[in-house]
């Protein structure tokens, strides 16, 4: 049973940075596919990105150029870089991981999800 652990939430100014991480306890396997998600108070969970096990992202278009995606492979840790928080930023962000391998991207199953960490931009 894998289980993820999100960390690095916190409250910031607008356009300051915060990186999360997200790590992963007991499989001996790494995941295929690791993701970002959030969601606001309010509205559906998105995708922010993805990160496959040869390190191949993918980003939503509102975090492009923004965000970066990274993973250890060795340490089973996947950070996510956050720069020029905007307020619409401000959501409770989790992360997912699946074995599977295939096309990695937000829209694919995700066999586990941490419990979150928040996020909050203030302006």
């Amino acid at each position: 049973q894998v289980q993820l652990v999100e960390s690095g939430g916190g409250s910031v100014q607008a356009g300051g940075s915060l990186r999360l991480s997200c790590a992963r306890y007991g499989y001996s396997y790494s995941s295929y596919c690791m993701g970002w998600f959030r969601q606001a108070p309010g509205k559906e969970r998105e995708g922010v990105g993805t990160i496959d096990i040869n390190g191949v992202t993918t980003y939503a278009d509102s975090v492009k150029g923004r965000f970066t995606i990274s993973r250890d492979n060795a340490k089973d840790i996947m950070y996510l870089q956050m720069n020029t928080l905007k307020p619409e930023d401000t959501a409770l962000y989790y992360c997912a991981a699946d074995y599977r391998t295939g096309y990695c991207h937000t829209g694919r199953e995700y066999a586990s999800w941490g419990p979150g960490t928040q996020v909050t931009v203030s302006s």
